[in-house]
């Protein structure tokens, strides 16, 4: 929510994982180089073969075309109680992850995106705690805005955390980063040399909550802002959702901590994966608990 874009939601059609999600980090796999030539004269250029049907990428089969009507219903009804029912809020998360999307491990699939951001994000912010903030900064040749506040150290890593906006899940991705950084203004997170562990921790977690909560939106939440019956109603159901998605996001970074205590370089994409997915299955959790009260 907050700057997001009205958006229709993704057609019932539409494959659970995109294809432009590329690999599992969010990151596509490298082409062959265009320019390729042969070594010398008398090597022998290689005639081109067309490539066996087996080795082309298969066509993903199209999704059931009604997996998104359950969690969009009770999505909506929570929308136009103004936030107070809970039940539909609870119903329309737990169906989302368990039916729209197949499982917190798929939900975690379709933010490709921003768990690449989220992997540089906390990647740049371990670095900072370990080497100081000048010297993360010179590694990316930023190292013009050390010793400026974070959000304005945030809004120059832009374009490192979130390189691309031209698919759905990247504008994802970008929003959500946007959004920790107008939260953390108001916040008294302000010096990245003094950061605790505890502090790390809070801007990766909002960072994950607003991208979950930006999917969600895209994909179930469309009426969110339009159904309810004035601003104060809508914003409560943004709080509503916010804290919820937060909920889950916090207790998964609580276990993922508790199993990795010390992040290296090598281990933050599956740490920041792990989370995701474990958030997915909180978050379902809480909606079933919700339902059950």
């Amino acid at each position: 929510m907050g700057t997001s874009t009205a958006y229709g939601g993704p057609g019932g059609g539409t494959p659970l994982v995109p294809t432009w999600l590329g690999s599992e980090d969010g990151t596509s796999p490298p082409a062959m180089p265009a320019d390729a030539a042969p070594a010398s004269d008398d090597t022998p250029v290689p005639q081109a073969v067309p490539a066996a049907p087996s080795d082309r990428p298969a066509i993903p089969q199209p999704a059931d075309p009604g997996r998104f009507t359950s969690a969009r219903g009770n999505f909506t009804r929570f929308a136009k109680s103004g936030g107070s029912d809970r039940t539909g809020l609870g119903r329309a998360v737990a169906s989302y992850v368990s039916s729209a999307v197949g499982g917190s491990r798929q939900a975690a699939k379709r933010m490709g995106a921003s768990r690449g951001a989220g992997a540089r994000l906390l990647g740049f912010l371990s670095d900072a705690q370990a080497r100081g903030v000048r010297e993360a900064l010179r590694a990316l040749d930023l190292e013009e805005l050390a010793g400026r506040p974070l959000a304005e150290i945030l809004v120059g890593l832009a374009d490192y955390v979130c390189p691309g906006a031209g698919t759905i899940d990247e504008g994802i991705a970008r929003e959500a980063y946007v959004e920790t950084i107008v939260e953390l203004t108001t916040d008294s997170l302000t010096d990245l040399d003094a950061f605790t562990p505890d502090q790390l921790q809070t801007v990766f977690e909002l960072y994950a909550t607003h991208a979950i909560e930006a999917r969600i939106c895209n994909d179930i939440g469309t009426k969110a802002v339009t159904v309810p019956a004035d601003a104060q109603a809508a914003l409560r159901v943004q709080a509503q959702l916010r804290d919820f998605i937060r909920g889950g996001v916090s207790d998964a970074l609580t276990t993922a901590r508790a199993e990795t205590p010390t992040l290296t370089p090598d281990r933050i994409q599956s740490f920041v994966d792990r989370v995701y997915e474990s958030a997915f299955e909180f978050l379902q959790a809480r909606g079933e608990a919700e339902v059950n009260q």
